[in-house]
């Protein structure tokens, strides 16, 4: 049985055919900020079909939204800006580190407790990336 491993490596692979030398004119010239009014659009959907409680539609509208997500990443590696392997390995370093609980010495609190030490922690980051 495929794992999800093989499929998103199947994404990954249709993405970056599109973008290849024999790919499509449309994905080959998209850029960071000719993308973002997809994200709006599609972020619309997901919005829609939460509020109407439809799954069918809401799994449809993720997938579109893990494309430009990939593809945004992969105009971006072309670019020589990131990579999606930078994007990944960015956000679990910082899910892990927002959440000592769960992966370092932190204790389990109150959901609220657990909130402010979440902002407590994204402040630091922030403050450390302004010095």
């Amino acid at each position: 049985m495929p794992t999800d491993k093989h499929h998103f490596s199947l994404l990954l692979h249709t993405i970056r055919a599109l973008l290849g030398p024999d790919g499509c004119p449309w994905d080959q010239k998209q850029t960071t900020l000719s993308l973002k009014k997809y994200f709006k659009d599609e972020f619309a959907e997901i919005i829609a079909a939460i509020d109407n409680n439809d799954n069918e539609n809401l799994c449809e509208e993720l997938g579109d939204m893990l494309f430009l997500l990939i593809l945004m990443a992969e105009v971006n590696a072309k670019n020589n800006h990131f990579t999606l392997r930078d994007v990944i390995q960015n956000i679990n370093e910082k899910m892990i580190r927002r959440h000592p609980h769960v992966f370092g010495e932190g204790k389990k609190g109150t959901e609220e407790e657990l909130e402010k030490q979440w902002r407590a922690i994204k402040s630091q980051e922030k403050e450390k990336k302004t010095n």
